[in-house]
């Protein structure tokens, strides 16, 4: 069959796909192959939203997502495209995971190797091995209930999220990953370095629901992963089987308004005025702006403006894009600057939403293992600040510059010696732009905060509860945020849309 019907001549089913992030990109692949016609419709001047690409002075920067974990996900979409994912983008094994360094100078190798693991533990704190080891258990039993078994389980009732309880309760999964890791070591840095993993995901260790130390397991179990040309191979390589299975995709295209007719979503209307008609509509766009820009009010019961403006939000991001003329051949790829507060950082961040003045970065190094993203001798780097959303009123047109002099310096002192005097390219991404060119509420780089009551069955459905033939896939729906998650959600879909005969 061609991209617009079936052998038979009939018109196939049109599907279409608002957002080009890898939920986006990956419900269009799914819808596909199960024989819709698949229009994907981007906002940006590239696909990938939050994983798009910057290219600037020779340099290569991944705008956002950087570590692959549970790489089957992206297999599985080339095979349903008769493909393989290795015949287009090589996936390269980190290790370490990521070298944190505390700001006592202790310095840790995090990675996937037993073993190594508890000898690095036991570097820091040997009383501490064995619960280290209880906590990789109680992670490795979370992670095959609350991913492995549920993690592309649409939560669509109430009685879908009470089947759950008792293996939550058994879990302990009541309480914070910071709790859950608190319980089994003891030493400081080691609860701030296996309770951070949250933080990937727009959460608060401390109030994050222990599902969320699932994560540790996860990365020991399918490892950390570089796409080599960066991240953009992965979202160039999705557009291509899009496109292979007859889908189109267009950038430049804002889509305003979700069409409803008869309580059904019926198709979009684009920026300029264009109508475009559909059987399904699918959103990948931030779930809070989907309700509150994309559906008027008198469509909606459930998430109402009133309700949304009650959420709780994850925390914006500072990220910093440079390049420098010099090579720093001992920085890993994956580098976790710890400050000297955890506790009271994160509580200046999602509770008191102000700009603290110490900092804990994460540091992404790309160069050390592919030369292809910087100019020969040069290295590309992205560094990241957790910082509040912009609901604590912070004016990022005023501090961005101060602030990347701050992290800079951080830098500096600690790993990069002789920084400022080497960069030759620069950018800085904030909280606003996630605001004007994501269209996130409050700016939250994550969508809403990942915490018990606004996970599974609380969060907005994959299967939206407002209009029929609507559905949502991305960080702000169910499971959540992180390249696993928002993969999972598009394989929900393949469980809540109907089959195209349904719709012929």
């Amino acid at each position: 069959m061609d991209g617009l019907t079936f052998p038979s001549g009939r018109p196939r089913p049109h599907a279409v796909v608002i957002g080009s992030g890898f939920g986006g990109l990956a419900a269009a692949v799914r819808l596909g192959a199960r024989g819709w016609r698949v229009t994907v419709l981007e906002r940006l001047d590239q696909p990938g939203g939050r994983a798009r690409t910057f290219r600037q002075d020779g340099f290569t920067f991944d705008a956002g997502p950087t570590i692959v974990t549970a790489p089957y996900l992206f297999e599985e979409l080339w095979e349903l495209c008769g493909r393989r994912l290795a015949d287009d983008v090589e996936l390269r094994p980190i290790s370490p995971f990521y070298r944190a360094r505390f700001d006592d100078d202790t310095v840790f190798e995090y990675t996937g190797d037993a073993e190594a693991m508890r000898a690095e533990v036991a570097k820091i704190s040997p009383g501490d091995v064995a619960g280290y080891e209880a906590f990789m258990r109680a992670s490795q039993e979370i992670c095959r209930v609350g991913f492995e078994q549920l993690g592309d389980v649409p939560f669509t009732t109430l009685r879908d999220m009470a089947r759950t309880v008792p293996d939550l309760l058994r879990l302990g999964c009541w309480r914070s990953v910071y709790s859950l890791v608190s319980s089994h070591v003891k030493d400081e840095r080691l609860r701030t370095l296996f309770s951070f993993h949250p933080l990937l995901i727009g959460g608060n260790p401390f109030t994050a629901t222990a599902v969320y130390a699932l994560i540790a397991h996860l990365e020991r179990h399918w490892g950390v992963h570089y796409a080599m040309g960066g991240t953009g191979a992965l979202v160039r390589g999705i557009s291509r089987l899009i496109e292979g299975q007859g889908g189109t995709l267009h950038c430049n295209a804002d889509v305003t308004e979700i069409l409803v007719r008869d309580g059904a979503a019926c198709g979009v209307m684009l920026a300029d005025g264009e109508h475009i008609e559909a059987d399904i509509v699918v959103s990948n766009a931030d779930s809070a702006t989907t309700y509150r820009k994309l559906i008027p009010g008198n469509h909606r019961r459930n998430w109402t403006d009133r309700k949304l403006a009650r959420a709780r939000y994850s925390m914006g991001l500072f990220v910093w894009y440079f390049g420098t003329r010099r090579q720093y051949m001992d920085v890993a790829h994956h580098t976790l600057v710890l400050g000297p507060r955890y506790r009271e950082l994160v509580e200046d961040v999602f509770t008191r939403k102000i700009l603290a003045e110490d900092m804990s970065l994460y540091l992404h190094r790309p160069s050390a293992t592919d030369p292809s993203v910087a100019p020969a001798g040069h290295d590309a780097f992205y560094v990241l600040s957790p910082v509040p959303h912009l609901g604590g009123g912070t004016d990022w047109r005023v501090e961005a510059e101060r602030y990347r002099v701050r992290v800079a310096k951080r830098l500096a002192e600690t790993i990069l010696p002789g920084l400022e005097d080497n960069i030759v390219t620069s950018r800085t991404l904030t909280p606003l732009e996630f605001r004007d060119e994501l269209a996130s509420e409050h700016g939250a780089a994550f969508g809403l905060e990942p915490i018990l009551t606004q996970s599974a069955w609380f969060r907005p459905h994959n299967r939206s509860e407002e209009l029929t033939n609507l559905y949502l896939v991305g960080a702000g729906t169910h499971p959540g945020a992180g390249l696993p998650g928002v993969l999972s959600s598009a394989r929900i879909l393949d469980r809540v849309v109907p089959d195209v005969a349904a719709f012929v």
